[in-house]
């Protein structure tokens, strides 16, 4: 687990001892008191940003809870809601994860020796009363029943280890749930009449939408230009990201739209149902986005003190850059294939031109078109700068599951690498291509 665990610890760790060592050859007592309170301030911010990261919901339990009333799903009919309820057992086969560190320990041996009912929803709500379902937020009355719900960041961009059992472990946060199917998930609240408005469709169109998104994927996109599916047919949702390595990255969504503070302000307002302020003037082309102009989504303005997004934002900001891309283990016999690797990518593939180290993407305004990369327009048409992104590669182990590009249409990586041997023609051989995978996956 040490080794996976996300880069805010050693980020403070530098941060304070180079700090340290600055001051205490620094003669200037004045600038010794301003580093002191930066550092503190710091340290601060990264702690309100973690704690942004991970539990809050920016108000969005108006949304889940009062207008889609999911959390009567969760409970079950037994529980005061409707339906069966979702048991531990369910929601782990929706790629729910469960943070160990929450649970007493107690509980702990118990769920060893297969004394808990994973069967039973109430055993859910219980997990829910000790913030142990990472992402959902709920809310309970004085009778123990449950009131409402919301979500958090940490719903599509935290993993967990499986230390204690698949879907059961310690918390690695910004690694992308390519398990979670948010459109099942989302399809069981009881009242999808707020997207069925908004898509001009009934509830049950709705319904079939949102179960074709599979694992891992998400239609950021929908509410905004009503594009379900595209011309082949397929579903329009995309991968889940990861939500490590951005820093120095600009723009980190898969199509570009802008850097991570605009969109952690899009997805918290306009997608999570948050209550916040949003401004993207963009989105006012009818043409592009009918349902968002039509609904004014690029100017939402409310009152400073019912906002709460909009102050939220600097200290997610910062510790979701401090979240490095974790680093895989190499295996001894794999060292010299990494070695070739690493030269074809700077050499004959000539990776490096788009993917350029150190950051493995570009700097500055790293957006290409379709023809560029040899693939269809569709999704990046839905983007207001209609490109695709290079996205950066450190942390690409990570994430496999799902598939490969914003729609995992490349099952393997070795079937990317395929594609660009083919569009770029360039002849690689088969221990080429090998050599180039263990060098992506050493990343």
């Amino acid at each position: 687990m040490t080794k996976y665990k996300n880069g805010i610890g050693v980020l403070l760790t530098f941060i304070i001892l180079t700090c340290a060592q600055f001051i205490a050859a620094s003669p200037n007592s004045a600038h010794d008191s301003s580093m002191k309170k930066q550092i503190k301030n710091t340290v601060k911010v990264l702690k309100q940003g973690k704690q942004i990261f991970r539990h809050d919901t920016f108000g969005n339990e108006s949304f889940w809870g009062e207008k889609l009333r999911l959390h009567e799903a969760i409970a079950g009919e037994n529980n005061g809601g409707i339906g069966p309820g979702v048991s531990p057992k369910v929601a782990l086969t929706l790629g729910l994860k469960v943070d160990i560190d929450t649970l007493p320990r107690s509980l702990r041996k118990a769920l060893k020796k297969g004394l808990v009912d994973l069967d039973s929803p109430d055993t859910t709500l219980a997990l829910l009363k000790l913030d142990a379902v990472i992402g959902i937020k709920a809310r309970f009355n004085s009778h123990n029943q449950i009131q409402t719900m919301g979500i958090t960041c940490a719903l599509c961009h935290t993993q967990v280890d499986n230390s204690f059992a698949p879907g059961i472990g310690h918390r690695l946060d910004g690694w992308a749930n390519r398990d979670l199917n948010v459109g099942a998930i989302i399809a069981a609240a009881p009242d999808l009449s707020p997207f069925a408005s908004l898509l001009g469709v009934d509830e049950t169109t709705v319904r079939t939408v949102l179960n074709s998104w599979g694992p891992g994927k998400f239609d950021a996109e929908l509410l905004l230009d009503g594009k379900a599916f595209r011309p082949d047919g397929k579903p329009s949702a995309t991968l889940i990201p990861p939500a490590f390595g951005l820093a120095g990255v600009n723009l980190h969504t898969w199509t570009g739209w802008g850097s991570v503070a605009h969109w952690n302000a899009l997805v918290a307002v306009l997608e999570m149902g948050g209550k916040g302020n949003f401004y993207d003037p963009r989105l006012n082309d009818s043409d592009k986005f009918p349902i968002a102009a039509a609904n004014n989504f690029g100017n939402i303005r409310i009152a400073e003190n019912l906002d709460q997004v909009s102050a939220k934002l600097p200290a997610l900001h910062l510790y979701q850059l401090s979240l490095t891309s974790p680093t895989p283990a190499i295996k001894h016999q794999d060292r010299e294939s990494v070695k070739r690797g690493k030269y074809i990518f700077n050499n004959k593939a000539g990776c490096n031109r788009c993917h350029v180290p150190p950051l493995y993407t570009e700097s500055g305004w790293n957006l290409h078109k379709a023809d560029d990369i040899g693939i269809d327009d569709f999704q990046s048409n839905r983007s207001p700068d209609e490109g695709y992104r290079t996205a950066p590669l450190k942390g690409l182990w990570t994430h496999h599951t799902g598939g490969f590009y914003h729609d995992g249409r490349f099952p393997n990586l070795i079937d990317v690498i395929d594609h660009y041997n083919n569009h770029f023609d360039l002849q690689l051989e088969i221990s080429e291509k090998k050599d180039l995978e263990n060098f992506l996956n050493s990343l």
